[in-house]
């Protein structure tokens, strides 16, 4: 497994770099299969972080989908402690996950996310998700109308990924620990988001694109219908 650690802006240690490989060696543990990790520790802006404090991302990849748990604290040694344990919870959940499926006969849709990392990396999942910054500020203002110092910011990224089934987007929503996935469903054809609602209930959401045309016609029949 190859281990690299990088700093975005900041100074990592090689005592920082020796604790990462010894800590992070318990990932195989639960992901055998996973081929390469990377921590990036950077400095965190985020409003309300207090000033000076450091981000830690952990990125484990491998041929299935992408697991990643990132976290920030005052210095870089208690954020990798906070981001290992948000990693070792994500994979917790998608094992609890995976006995709830097996319980219920893997019929429900809840427990979709129910195969392991171990299973999601054997590659018999979709490949990694890729997402891309896109910059330049300026890019946003002319797409907000804005000009000057606006007070708006917008943060905006291309999400690159093959069409997958439900299953396979629950499941990578899991991996990465968030509480929403884009995704184009392989059998509905669609631009889909799946979300989380509350437990193990879920949510998702088909687009259905249309012409302005189409949806102005649309309008309207609804109105004739009314009146």
């Amino acid at each position: 497994m190859e281990l690299t650690v990088t700093g975005r802006h900041v100074q990592v240690s090689e005592r920082f770099r020796r604790l990462c490989a010894e800590k992070l060696t318990k990932v195989e543990q639960y992901a055998p299969r996973t081929q390469r990790i990377e921590v990036v520790v950077s400095e965190e802006t985020s409003r309300g972080a207090p000033k000076g404090s450091q981000r830690v991302e952990i990125t484990c990849l491998a041929k299935g989908p992408v697991i990643r748990a990132e976290a920030y604290a005052e210095d870089k040694y208690t954020g990798l402690d906070l981001a290992l344990a948000k990693l070792a919870e994500r994979m917790r959940r998608v094992s609890d996950r995976r006995k709830v499926s097996r319980r219920r006969g893997g019929n429900d849709v809840s427990a979709a996310t129910a195969d392991l990392a171990v299973a999601d990396l054997s590659g018999h999942a979709p490949a990694p998700v890729q997402e891309v910054d896109v910059d330049p500020a300026e890019h946003v203002d002319e797409r907000l109308g804005s000009t000057g110092d606006c007070p708006v910011h917008v943060r905006e990224k291309v999400h690159r990924s093959a069409p997958m089934t439900l299953d396979q987007a629950l499941n990578s929503m899991e991996l990465v620990g968030h509480d929403f996935f884009l995704y184009h469903d392989k059998e509905t054809d669609r631009p889909s988001v799946v979300y989380r609602r509350r437990g193990w209930d879920y949510g998702v959401i088909h687009l259905d694109v249309v012409t302005a045309e189409q949806e102005l016609a649309a309008a309207e029949a609804e109105e004739a219908k009314v009146s």
